[in-house]
Parts: structure tokens; C-alpha cells; sequence
């Protein structure tokens, strides 16, 4: 079908791949393009709108040589606006159009990467609020309480790993074993060593013992966010997934990037606009402070930053 294809065409130009797992070209592979298409064909045959879900937008990371601060900025103000044009554009060449549902995995794993429940609430409310007054009716959000009602955050936790949770051995041989597991995990791991770094006391520790320590961290990360995934499948078994991690190229994870970065690991909540004068992309506040960029404020917060000669010239 026209639409199924020129839809999977779309995401394709956005497609975040794992380059080390693969030698693969800017051609996607038949069966793999073959199998996606189906999925969002499944959607158009019944005249309705093609459902994606990503988990992402958790909470903005503690480390502050990364972020502005613990509120969506202008990194996430541009990545939600994108996935409305994203759906926006379906709609341009199919009818019922297509909606994104946001999977806001913080209070999954926020007790283990150091940001507190009442954080992650705010942020979440800040991005519900960013899209209700862009009118981006396109985008939905869905987070634990969504998933398990109105128990407190740490019981929700303890279901979660109850009935979703695999072994830690498990995964420990997959991470052992497969590159794709190993890939992600150790780009999760160094997001865990640098954060640890930058904590209250982390400059006082060993290096060794902060890499032991984000490794375990590394380990139930993954462990909740596939816990997580299991939650996802089973409450919209037909829909789409895309991921903000690079993905091997014949995942079943649609890995989708949501920003012009340099880094395919990072993603607004680890990072700040840098506007350059030419392109507005992703990099951590050191480097954006180490340029000498200046901060720019909208609606009384911290947005992003510009380059030195840009800002000399404003």
C-alpha cells in the first residue's frame, strides 16, 4: 500500500542505526523494511491512524555539566515538535493521519539514575503542558500510573519488576554474549559513570568504584526499561515502536532520532540546543560552555545557547 510505504519511507530518513553492529548501507534491508511495512499496513487497511509509541522523555539528567536544568527546555520543545510533524506530514498524503504515544519511562527508573519521583512528576507536567498549549493534538502521553493506577510510585516499581522484570543473570549473559546487548549497555553505562562524576561526593570516590557502581546502576536500568517495553507491547500490541537508541538494523525497535546530534546516544534530556547560526543541534552544556556560547532565556527559564559569534551579533 501507498501510504504504509511512503510512511516507513519517512521514518527511514530519521533511522538511527547502531554503525558498530552492521555494515549496512543508507538501503535498509528488504525483509526488514518488509516487516515494518506490514505492521503499519495493519493500521491502513482499517482507516485509522497509525499508531507509534516511544518510551522517552523520562526526566532531565542530574548531571548539570549536561543540562540547563530539571525542566523541559528548548531540546524537548523541538523533538515534540517534530514527532506532530512527523504525524503531521502522514497526514498530508493519508487521511487519518498518525498519533505518537509517549511513553515516559522516569518513574521507572528514576530511584536508580538519582532524579527524584517529584522531578520527574514536574518535568512530565511540563511537557503535558507544552503540548496542550502548542495544540499538538496529535502527541498522547502514558506513564506508569497509566499503567498501574494510583499506588505510589516505589509499590508501581515493585509490580513492575515482579511481573515484567527478567533474571539479572539473564541479562548479564546477553550483555556477555550479544553485541547489540553489549552496545547498549555500555552506552548506558557511560551516561551512569558520568552523571556518577558530576553527584555531590562523586569527585571524592575512586573512578574504579564509580564504574563499578554505574555498572550495577547500568544493569537495572536495562532491566526496568525492558520490564518497561513488556508494559508497552501488551497495552498497544499493535503499534509501531520506535526508540531513541540506536538499534541493530534488523531490530524489532524502530531506533528513530529525534534531533540532529553528533552523538547518537544523546538526546534532550542529556543535553542543550546549541544554535550555531546554521543548524540548532544536540551537545552537552560543557561543550556548548566551553565555546563560550551565552544562554538564552524564554518564559523566564533557561532555553538553549548560542554561538559566540551569533550572540556578539544579536
Amino acid at each position: 500500500m501507498r501510504a504504509s510505504r511512503r510512511t516507513l519511507e519517512l521514518l527511514y530518513r530519521f533511522r538511527r542505526i547502531d554503525e558498530s553492529l552492521t555494515d549496512e548501507t543508507d538501503t535498509p534491508c528488504a525483509a526488514c523494511f518488509e516487516a515494518h511495512q506490514c505492521k503499519i499496513e495493519r493500521f491502513v487497511k482499517r482507516d485509522e491512524p497509525i499508531h507509534f509509541v516511544v518510551p522517552a522523555f523520562p526526566a532531565k539528567s542530574p548531571n548539570q555539566k549536561k543540562v540547563l536544568g530539571a525542566l523541559p527546555d528548548l531540546g524537548e520543545r523541538m523533538a515534540l515538535g517534530f514527532l506532530q510533524s512527523m504525524c503531521d506530514y502522514v497526514g498530508h498524503y493519508y487521511g487519518p493521519g498518525a498519533r505518537v504515544t509517549i511513553c515516559s519511562d522516569g518513574h521507572v527508573f528514576g530511584d536508580v539514575v538519582g532524579v527524584s519521583d517529584s522531578a520527574v512528576t514536574e518535568y512530565r507536567e511540563a511537557l503535558t503542558h507544552i503540548i496542550g498549549t502548542a495544540h499538538w493534538s496529535s502527541l498522547d502521553m502514558f506513564g506508569l500510573d497509566d499503567a498501574f493506577g494510583s499506588l505510589d510510585y516505589p509499590k508501581m516499581r515493585s509490580l513492575l519488576e515482579e511481573n515484567y522484570c527478567s533474571p539479572l543473570a539473564e541479562l548479564r549473559e546477553r550483555v556477555r554474549t550479544e553485541d547489540a546487548t553489549r552496545s547498549l549497555f555500555n552506552g548506558i553505562h557511560r551516561f551512569m559513570f558520568e552523571d556518577a562524576m558530576a553527584r555531590p561526593g562523586g569527585a571524592g570516590a575512586s573512578r574504579t568504584q564509580l564504574r563499578k557502581n554505574s555498572k550495577e546502576a547500568a544493569y537495572q536500568t536495562i532491566l526496568r526499561s525492558n520490564a518497561w517495553s513488556g508494559v508497552v507491547a501488551e497495552k498497544f500490541p499493535e503499534a509501531i515502536r520506535l526508540s531513541i537508541h540506536p538499534q541493530p538494523p534488523h531490530s524489532e525497535k524502530f531506533g528513530f532520532q529525534l534531533m540532529r546530534t553528533r552523538d547518537g546516544w544523546l538526546t534532550p534530556w542529556h543535553g542543550v540546543v546549541l544554535d550555531d547560526g546554521v543548524n540548532l543541534s544536540l551537545v552537552k552544556r560543557w561543550e556548548a560552555e566551553e565555546l563560550q556560547a551565552s544562554v538564552v532565556r524564554r518564559d523566564g527559564r533557561l532555553s538553549h545557547f548560542v554561538a559566540p559569534d551569533l550572540a556578539a551579533n544579536s
